[in-house]
C-alpha cells in the first residue's frame, strides 16, 4: 500500500533558540548598547573636532563607573527582593566624613572597618524598619536619609577630615589604562554574583522578589532575607565611599548627594534590566547600565551640552529601556 508521505512540521534548530534567547536577555542587550553608545559617541565628539577614545578620556570614564557601579550593585540585591534603597547618598557622604576623620585620628584598617560598621548598621536598620514595621521601603529608606541628612548638618560645615596619602592611592592610582578601583568594583560586583546565582541565599532573594507570598510558603524566611538585602547594598555603599574619600582626600557633606547616587544607581539597575518590581535582573545588566550612564555623561561634558538637556536624554534612555523591557515581557507566553 502507497501513500502520500507527510513532511514534518520545521523545527528551530537548538542553536538558533539559544542564540535568539541569549540576545532576548536584557543583560546581553545593555552591554550591546553600551558599545553602540560609545561607538556612536565616538562618532559625534569626532565630528565636532574632539577625539573622544583618548587615555585620560577613557580612564576617566572607567572612574566614573566605580563609585556608581559599587552603590548599583548593592541597588540591584535590594531590588531584586523587591525593595530599594533612598538612603545611599546620604550614607556615601557619611560614609566619606566617617572615614577621613576616623584616619586622621587612627589607622587605615581602623577607618575601613568604622565605614563598614556604620553602613552595615544603616542597611540594618532599613530592613528592620521595612520588614519590622511593615513601612513601604520607599517612605523607610527616605526617612533614614532625612535621619542622615540631620546628623551630617549638625555636626559637619564642611569638607572634614584627612586622608592618608597611602589610602589614596586606590583612588588615583592604576594599572596601564585600568585604574585600581576599578577591580574593587569588578571584586564586589562578582562577590554578588556569585551570590545572587550560586548561592540558596541567591534563589530566597528573586524567590521573595517574585512572589513574597509564594516564598513564604515555601519555606523562604523573606524578613530575613530582605534584611541580609539591605545590609548588603549597604556595605557596597560604604565601599562606595571609601573610594570617594580616596578620590576627595577628605570627607564631604555633598560627595553622595550631589552626584545623586539614589537616583542614579537606581536608574542603571532598572537599564540593566532589573525589575522594580523584584525577582528578575542581575549584576551583570546593572554594570552594563552603570556602563552607558557613564558614557552618556563622557559624551555630554565632551560637547558641552546643557545639563537640562543632558537630564532629558537620560530620562528618554530610562524611559524607552523600561518600556522596552516591558513590552518583551508581555510578549512571553504564559
Amino acid at each position: 500500500m502507497t501513500g502520500t508521505a507527510v513532511a514534518p512540521p520545521p523545527t528551530v534548530k537548538p542553536s538558533a533558540q539559544h542564540h535568539r534567547s541569549r540576545f532576548a536577555d536584557p543583560a546581553v542587550g545593555i552591554w550591546l548598547a553600551a558599545a553602540a553608545v560609545t561607538a556612536l559617541g565616538w562618532t559625534v565628539v569626532a565630528a565636532r573636532g574632539g577625539d573622544f577614545l583618548t587615555l585620560a578620556n577613557v580612564v576617566g570614564i572607567l572612574q566614573n563607573c566605580v563609585a556608581l557601579g559599587l552603590v548599583a550593585v548593592g541597588q540591584t540585591a535590594v531590588i531584586l527582593t523587591g525593595s530599594l534603597d533612598l538612603s545611599v547618598a546620604y550614607l556615601i557622604s557619611l560614609g566619606t566624613l566617617v572615614a577621613a576623620t576616623t584616619m586622621e585620628d587612627g589607622g587605615v584598617v581602623t577607618a575601613v572597618l568604622a565605614v563598614l560598621a556604620l553602613s552595615a548598621a544603616v542597611g540594618l536598620a532599613n530592613g528592620l524598619i521595612v520588614t519590622g514595621l511593615k513601612v513601604n521601603a520607599f517612605i523607610a529608606t527616605l526617612g533614614t536619609a532625612f535621619i542622615l541628612r540631620g546628623w551630617i548638618e549638625d555636626n559637619y560645615t564642611g569638607p572634614a577630615g584627612q586622608v592618608t596619602v597611602s589610602f589614596q592611592h586606590l583612588g588615583y592610582d592604576r594599572i596601564g589604562p585600568f585604574p585600581v578601583s576599578l577591580f574593587l568594583l569588578l571584586a564586589v560586583a562578582a562577590v554578588l554574583w556569585l551570590i545572587t546565582r550560586r548561592t540558596r541565599f541567591g534563589h530566597h532573594l528573586y524567590a521573595t522578589g517574585g512572589d513574597e507570598h509564594a516564598a513564604r510558603l515555601s519555606g523562604v524566611r523573606t524578613r530575613r532575607t530582605v534584611v541580609a538585602a539591605h545590609v548588603l547594598c549597604s556595605l557596597c555603599v560604604g565601599a562606595a565611599a571609601l573610594f570617594l574619600a580616596a578620590r576627595l582626600g577628605s570627607g564631604a557633606p555633598w560627595a553622595g548627594t550631589e552626584a545623586r547616587y539614589d537616583l542614579e544607581s537606581i536608574a542603571a539597575v532598572v537599564l540593566g534590566g532589573t525589575a522594580l518590581a523584584g525577582g528578575r535582573g542581575g549584576v551583570v545588566g546593572t554594570l552594563g547600565g552603570v556602563l552607558v550612564l557613564a558614557v552618556l555623561d563622557s559624551v555630554f561634558n565632551q560637547l558641552g551640552v546643557d545639563p537640562f538637556f543632558k537630564n532629558v536624554v537620560r530620562g528618554v534612555v530610562i524611559i524607552a529601556a523600561v518600556a522596552l523591557y516591558a513590552r518583551r515581557g508581555s510578549r512571553r507566553p504564559a
